[in-house]
């Protein structure tokens, strides 16, 4: 007899607080056999899976002992293959910058049926904390995500400057806090106002959580000065609405 296989649920656990949930989402961690979760999807989350569930850490954290890719790969073929439903536990929304496509070409390659559960992204939890709309008619007239680390944690260097410079947009950046010093002075070489308005927001929907209203040019002079959080933040800036 053929063994059965099992299935895989990529589950997206928002900004790391579990009242923004989808209810699919919790359903999903109350049936699941095994979890494998990112450091950035544990605590309250996890609570959220059922007492059979084995949880397991694979995380990715910069600076950080990390499980690599490969491995995490293989366990959600290996633990699938035994006929187990799977739930793969993912901060914010799983699609972006959480390196969904190569765990998903790995199921593919194994023939593993799999799920992908969306969930609140960070940025739009971010913004919401700070009481911000991520658009404004007529001054931010683009909406634009762009990650502040390359492969080997340094700024990358095929950015799209007049893009990124562009002061009609709100631009995002994940995982900057080390390189957007740098990045702050390439976008003000390429003609960004230094006054233009950003926001730090770091550990949002946790107790830790963090929110430093300023400057492009006074945000890399903090980080630059502070250096990195070991918290997760994002950095929003562009035509922000004021809140003062």
């Amino acid at each position: 007899m053929k063994d059965k296989k099992g299935t895989v649920s990529f589950v997206s656990s928002g900004p790391g607080d579990p009242e923004l949930l989808t209810l699919r989402a919790i359903r999903r961690l109350q049936v699941a056999d095994v979890v494998l979760y990112d450091d950035l999807a544990s605590g309250p989350v996890l609570e959220q899976a059922g007492p059979q569930a084995e949880c397991i850490a694979v995380g990715k954290r910069a600076g950080r002992p990390s499980a690599k890719q490969e491995y995490v790969n293989s366990l959600l073929v290996e633990h699938a293959q035994a006929g187990r439903h799977v739930v793969r536990l993912k901060s914010g929304d799983s699609g972006v910058f959480g390196r969904l496509e190569e765990e998903l070409t790995a199921l593919r390659e194994a023939g593993i049926p799999f799920e992908i559960v969306p969930g609140v992204p960070s940025a739009m939890a971010a913004a919401a904390v700070a009481g911000l709309p991520l658009t404004r008619r007529l001054t931010a007239r683009r909406l634009q995500f762009v990650t502040g680390a390359d492969v080997t944690g340094g700024l990358p260097q095929d950015q799209n400057w007049a893009a990124l410079a562009d002061d009609h947009a709100t631009t995002v950046v994940f995982m900057g806090q080390r390189t957007f010093p740098a990045m702050a002075a390439s976008l003000i070489e390429h003609g960004l106002p230094p006054e233009t308005p950003a926001l730090l927001a770091e550990a949002v929907g946790t107790p830790q959580q963090r929110l430093v209203r300023t400057s492009v040019a006074g945000l890399a002079a903090l980080l630059d000065a502070e250096g990195p959080s070991p918290n997760p933040a994002l950095i929003l800036y562009g035509p922000l609405a004021r809140t003062d």
